[in-house]
């Protein structure tokens, strides 16, 4: 690449952010919100648990060979 150059999009967010200067701090705490969480482990053993499974064919699977719908 060459060393001036730059993109765009690149000009298009650094301008964006000079503009909104608490832009990536209202990121951080919006991804904090869903994300960015600790893991309960007895939670997370219990989901793990609680998985069906699933038949390797799941549609008509409860057909008996031969018999037709």
């Amino acid at each position: 690449m060459l060393r001036g150059y730059e993109s765009d999009i690149t000009r298009f967010l650094r301008e964006l952010k000079q503009k909104n200067p608490g832009i990536e701090r209202g990121q951080r705490e919006g991804r904090a919100i869903f994300w960015d969480k600790d893991i309960d482990p007895h939670l997370y053993k219990r989901y793990e648990e609680s998985d069906v499974p699933q038949p390797a064919y799941v549609y008509g699977s409860n057909m008996l060979a031969g018999e037709v719908k």
